[in-house]
């Protein structure tokens, strides 16, 4: 059975001791007003809303799933109660922009709160990701009347947002699209065509349904040069904001899924329903990708929020289940058999987790500060650096996250033997919701050949030489002999990843298969890199609080370097395989004739 309890004290250590938030945040105008007490204050609410309202309905929900009746979407029973009571709480604006009602909350504490969400209630937690990151594009693209219009609303819980890119045909590859728009006159466009594995596209939560969709104009040229962006409601909105007459849109049908079966996926057909263009002309795709970067962190955090419950349900489980005997003789002799935890299997199991979820949700506060200074920071140099930090590490953030969150759930299963495999434990639901993540939102794999191909190859390695200078010069900041380990651990393996994507780069120059064939390689060994050094930051914290006798407490730094001295000795040496991999080359890959793949009678 589910097993949770915000991971509360960790969060405050990241925030507070690790990246000192509260004098980053009262360093900008715009986050200065959020200090520790509220900070505080949000974070003990999200814990206890989430746990009474959401993780309750979880297992029921996933039983359950959506429904479709006459075309309309039925979600399971209490998610609309649920809904209700989180918007009236105003959580779905936490990070909006205050000048249309939202709170203005930065990312690196809304990330935590995603977390929660996540690990509690995933199904669930998707209709308000979805609507977070459409905010966030129509904040930044749409015109004042629109933002005025809609923004209140979404903030709200009143209407809530999707996002509509794939086709039938079509994916990845964007370019391919066939839905179109006709002008009606100066504002309204008639948008018609199909979508399909849209989150949230139908349902019975909110009044009405904001669809961001992409199409392609009469005039448009041929490719992704030639999308673009359109708002579509459900139901039509009159100048004022108010409700009119149902557009012409529809579900068409609902997927059926290995996992998050709360979260309602709808095939939408657009029958000439109107919509207006966001944006400029043919710019749809530029503006859909401030969505899509927000969503690509949202789901890294899936992963991170599942590894997190299922870890914790592992661990209540394993404190009571009893089986054989300490390798060392009996640990407690009075009993039949002692606690599963004195094996040292089942604990390689238990830390390998609980190591990916603790530098996980660091490097998520990482990449979460480092939007923070690209929006907020009133210095543009610093602005533009972290934008670059950003533009690195989505793909990882995307990736690395949700490989981490599937391996985590697996791995989590296994500690309950043949309990893992039955429903009423829990522990096989986290396996199929934290699947999903390492496929929507672009592939894992595409995500890889983003990261060689656009953030690498394209700049010649310039936003990972300032990774690395970035790196080398926080490493060099503080820390006793104690944690001297850490510091060389991740020098070596930022080492190991310099050379080893200059040597990709002077390759590719010859065989562009090099960049495909090493991405997935290069993605996990710079996500690597990226956990050592959070894992040294962590340690320096740790190490401070013993010394000052630190708010967390020092059983909790003690158990901090000790989980921290295992990611060093048993998961960062996977980067010395990855090295072979990736120096290996596409020859292994390419060699075999494509003929040769398919049977063979």
């Amino acid at each position: 059975m589910a097993s949770y309890r915000a991971p509360l004290r960790d969060m405050r250590f990241i925030l507070n001791e690790v990246f000192a938030a509260p004098e980053t945040w009262a360093a900008m105008p715009a986050t200065q007003a959020l200090d520790a007490d509220l900070a505080e204050a949000i974070l003990e609410e999200g814990a206890r809303v989430t746990g009474a309202e959401l993780l309750p309905l979880n297992q029921s929900g996933d039983a359950e799933g959506c429904r479709l009746e006459d075309g309309e979407v039925r979600t399971p029973a209490g998610f609309k109660e649920a809904f209700a009571t989180l918007a009236e709480g105003g959580w779905f604006g936490l990070g909006g922009n205050p000048e249309h009602d939202g709170q203005g909350m930065p990312k690196q504490l809304t990330v935590a709160f995603e977390e929660m969400l996540y690990a509690t209630n995933t199904g669930f937690a998707l209709y308000p990701a979805l609507n977070s990151g459409a905010t966030l594009l129509l904040d930044s693209h749409a015109d004042a009347v629109t933002k005025a219009c809609y923004l209140p609303k979404m903030y709200a819980g009143q209407w809530l947002g999707t996002m509509c890119l794939t086709e039938p045909h079509c994916g990845t590859d964007l370019g391919l699209i066939k839905t179109r728009a006709e002008p009606l006159d100066e504002r309204r466009y008639a948008i018609t065509g199909t979508k399909i594995w849209i989150t949230g596209g139908e349902h019975d939560l909110a009044e009405n349904i904001v669809h961001l969709v992409l199409a392609k104009l009469p005039d448009a040229p041929a490719g992704s040069r030639g999308i673009s962006l359109f708002l579509v409601p459900k139901f039509k909105v009159d100048e004022r904001g108010e409700l009119g007459e149902r557009n012409a849109l529809g579900c068409g049908g609902l997927e059926h899924k290995m996992g998050i079966k709360g979260s309602a996926t709808c095939v939408m057909n657009f029958d000439g329903a109107e919509g207006i263009l966001i944006g400029e002309p043919h710019q749809g795709l530029a503006a859909m990708f401030t969505m899509m970067n927000y969503e690509r962190l949202s789901i890294g955090i899936q992963g991170l929020g599942l590894g997190e419950v299922a870890y914790q349900s592992a661990m209540d489980f394993a404190r009571e289940r009893r089986q054989s005997r300490a390798p060392s003789g009996p640990a407690e002799p009075e009993a039949a058999a002692d606690p599963i935890l004195v094996h040292p299997d089942v604990r390689r199991m238990a830390l390998d987790v609980r190591a990916w979820n603790e530098g996980g949700r660091a490097f998520t506060a990482f990449v979460a500060g480092q939007l923070d200074l690209a929006k907020f920071h009133p210095e543009a140099a610093v602005r533009d650096q972290a934008d670059e930090m950003v533009a690195l590490l989505t793909p990882v953030a995307k990736a690395f996250l949700t490989d981490r969150g599937f391996e985590a759930t697996v791995t989590a299963q296994q500690l309950y033997g043949g309990n893992g495999y039955c429903v009423e434990w829990g522990a096989e639901q986290y396996v199929r919701d934290a699947r999903i993540a390492m496929i929507y939102e672009g592939t894992n794999g595409i995500q890889a050949m983003d990261l060689v191909g656009r953030k690498l190859a394209r700049n010649r390695g310039a936003y990972l030489a300032r990774f690395a200078a970035a790196m080398r010069a926080d490493l060099a900041e503080g820390g006793d002999a104690e944690i001297a380990d850490f510091r060389d651990a991740a020098t070596q393996a930022l080492v190991r990843l310099e050379a080893v994507v200059d040597g990709l780069l002077a390759r590719a120059g010859d065989n562009p298969d090099e960049l495909g064939a090493a991405a997935t390689d290069v993605l996990e060994l710079l996500g690597l890199v990226a956990y050592a050094w959070m894992w040294w930051k962590m340690a320096r914290a740790a190490r401070h609080g013993l010394a000052a006798e630190g708010a967390s407490g020092e059983a909790f730094y003690r158990a901090k370097l000790a989980v921290g001295r295992y990611f060093l000795s048993r998961q960062l040496p996977k980067a010395l395989s990855l090295e072979a991999r990736i120096r290996g080359g596409a020859e292994p890959l390419m060699g075999l004739a494509e003929e040769a793949f398919y049977p063979v009678d």
